[in-house]
C-alpha cells in the first residue's frame, strides 16, 4: 500500500484505499473533528492489524493539541492466513477503525504522565490490555458502532480457519457480542 496515495483533509490524512471505511467511522465521533489523525500502513504490526497511538513529539503536548496515528498493518497473518484490507469486508473494516478511535477518545482524556504510565500498564500487564480493549470497544458501542463491532467480531470468531487459541485471546481481551448487545440495549 502506498502512504503517497492519500486523501487529505483539514486535519485528517486517510489512504484511499479506506477513505470511505475511515470516513463512516469518524462519522461516528464528532468529538474528533478537529483531532489531527493519520491513518498510516505499516509494514507489520506484533499481534494486531491496527494500533492507535499519539504521535511521539505530541506525547508531551496539552490534550487538546495532540496529534495521532492510526498504524494499519499491511498484511496481518493469523495462523497460515493472511489478511489486508482489500480482502477484510467493509463493515468489518469500520468496525476495527471505530474501535482504534475509540482508544484515541481514551487518550484524549489522558494527561502526558497517565499516556506513559498507560503504555508501561498496556505493555507489561494483560488484565491492563484487557481493561483497554474493552473500554475501546465501549467507547466504539457508544458511539453507534454496535453493529460494525458485532461485524468484526464476527468476521474474527466465525472464521474456519482462525485457531481456537486466537479466538480464545479475543474472547479474553475484548467485549462479547452479548454485552455489546446489552449497551447497544442501553442506548436505545
Amino acid at each position: 500500500m502506498k502512504q503517497k496515495d492519500s486523501l487529505k483533509s483539514k486535519n485528517k490524512i486517510v489512504p484511499e484505499v479506506i477513505w470511505r471505511e475511515a470516513y463512516v467511522a469518524l462519522a461516528h465521533y464528532p468529538e474528533l473533528k478537529d483531532t489531527p489523525i493519520e491513518f498510516k500502513f505499516k509494514k507489520k504490526i506484533k499481534k494486531s492489524f491496527m494500533q492507535a497511538q499519539p504521535k511521539f513529539g505530541d506525547l508531551l503536548k496539552k490534550r487538546g493539541k495532540r496529534s495521532y496515528y492510526i498504524m494499519i498493518s499491511e498484511r496481518f497473518n493469523i495462523e497460515d492466513q493472511e489478511f489486508d484490507v482489500t480482502n477484510v469486508p467493509s463493515d468489518v473494516l469500520i468496525g476495527w477503525i471505530g474501535h482504534e478511535l475509540g482508544h484515541i477518545m481514551d487518550y484524549k482524556n489522558r494527561s502526558a504522565v497517565n499516556m506513559i504510565w498507560f503504555g508501561t500498564r498496556y505493555i507489561t500487564s494483560k488484565r491492563y490490555i484487557r481493561e483497554a480493549e474493552r473500554a475501546a470497544d465501549t467507547y466504539a458501542v457508544n458511539h453507534g458502532m454496535g453493529e460494525y463491532i458485532i461485524a468484526t467480531k464476527d468476521f474474527i470468531l466465525n472464521h474456519a480457519d482462525l485457531s481456537e487459541h486466537y479466538k480464545n485471546r479475543i474472547k479474553s481481551l475484548y467485549l462479547s457480542q452479548e454485552e455489546i448487545m446489552e449497551l447497544v440495549e442501553e442506548l436505545d
